[in-house]
């Protein structure tokens, strides 16, 4: 496997608005994002409702244990709440299990969202990349990624669905992986921050497999599905006790706010809010999808999660000159070109409300398929 050293150039995050609004002299309450991959709903209606009528619960420190919240969270992920761990975001528990697992050489598909390279290089660890391939859009092959496993790697990390690319890893062929990771010696971390948002037919989340394989570790934020990313609020679900001990060991003690904690248990029980969540972007995955297929002017990825990649085909446009032509129409898309292997012919949008689509659907008609 080649090891590659990347450099990460400088880009506009989804939540950059400020950034945004100081450059382009937009007001940030005029740009609509499609790059911040959030659920276009907004929060939860149970915790818009109630949320005010536990605001007293600030007064007090919260269980240190967090058992009702884990256990609402069991029963919404399907897993008992023993093997579940709160945290101070998927990025702070991201940072603990590299911390716990102290890898000396991880693996990561490319491209894939930087923070994982960052958190093993802070640690002293080396990175290597298994790149995805263009040709076969991106879809990962369980068994050359298996042949490319050696024994000095000891953590192999997936964000699945993959961040950009949007395509995704089955259960079955997880299992293939954890397998082979299993006689290497391999721990394996599951990003799955855009998996709810994925079609429950499809079988993509992880979280059965921790209850027969201890190599693996899933998890999840409350940031993307949820609308929360202010809220600060993530879990890990894992089936290993010795990693759940020793992740709570390095944790520091109430690292989840009174109110998270209390948002937390109302968001995820409101099965109201969750099923339209999915089934506005089925809708709209469907539908957009079949759209841009038609246009000769980009080749797009089929996605899973709630956005899509795509590459733009004319010789006279960019991602860069595309970004600038929708921000000033108060449309923020995401330049691909930050990501690794990927040029500055890529660019993705997640799925907003249909009106929402439709304006930036026009807009890219206008600049890429005229």
């Amino acid at each position: 496997m080649a090891q590659f050293t990347l450099k990460h150039k400088d880009h506009f995050h989804g939540s950059d608005l400020e950034k945004i609004e100081e450059i382009y002299h937009i007001p940030k309450e005029k740009i609509t994002s499609f790059s911040a991959n959030i659920n276009p709903l907004g929060i939860s209606g149970n915790l818009r409702e109630s949320i005010s009528e536990h605001i007293d619960v600030i007064q007090t420190y919260p269980d240190r244990e967090y058992k009702d919240l884990r256990k609402v969270i069991a029963e919404y992920a399907g897993t008992t709440y023993e093997n579940v761990i709160v945290g101070n975001g998927s990025t702070e528990l991201i940072s603990l299990m590299i911390q716990a697992d102290a890898p000396k050489k991880a693996m990561i598909l490319g491209p894939s969202y930087s923070e994982y390279e960052r958190e093993i290089s802070l640690r002293g660890g080396q990175t290597v990349y298994y790149p995805l391939k263009e040709e076969e859009d991106f879809q990962l092959n369980p068994a050359d990624l298996c042949r490319h496993l050696t024994d000095d790697l000891d953590l192999l990390i997936l964000c699945n669905p993959n961040n950009p690319t949007s395509t995704a890893i089955s259960n079955d062929k997880m299992r293939t992986i954890l397998d082979a990771c299993m006689v290497h010696g391999i721990f394996v971390m599951v990003d799955e921050t855009y998996v709810e948002f994925t079609h429950a037919d499809e079988r993509i989340s992880s979280v059965p497999l921790t209850e027969s394989y201890t190599n693996i570790v899933v998890l999840r934020g409350t940031s993307k599905f949820f609308a929360a990313p202010g809220l600060r609020l993530g879990y890990a679900i894992t089936g290993n006790t010795d990693l759940i001990r020793k992740v709570i060991s390095l944790q520091n003690p109430w690292s989840i706010s009174s109110i998270a904690e209390v948002a937390g248990r109302l968001m995820f029980s409101d099965t109201e809010y969750i099923n339209k969540t999915r089934n506005l972007i089925d809708t709209e995955r469907t539908r957009i999808y079949r759209e841009l297929m038609t246009w000769d002017s980009v080749k797009v990825y089929q996605p899973k999660a709630n956005f899509i990649l795509v590459r733009i085909l004319r010789e006279d446009m960019d991602a860069d000159i595309l970004f600038d032509h929708c921000i000033r129409k108060g449309l923020m898309i995401r330049n691909c070109s930050t990501f690794p292997f990927l040029s500055n012919k890529y660019f993705r949008f997640c799925f907003m409300n249909p009106d929402d689509n439709d304006r930036l659907l026009t807009q890219l008609r206008t600049d890429v398929n005229v």
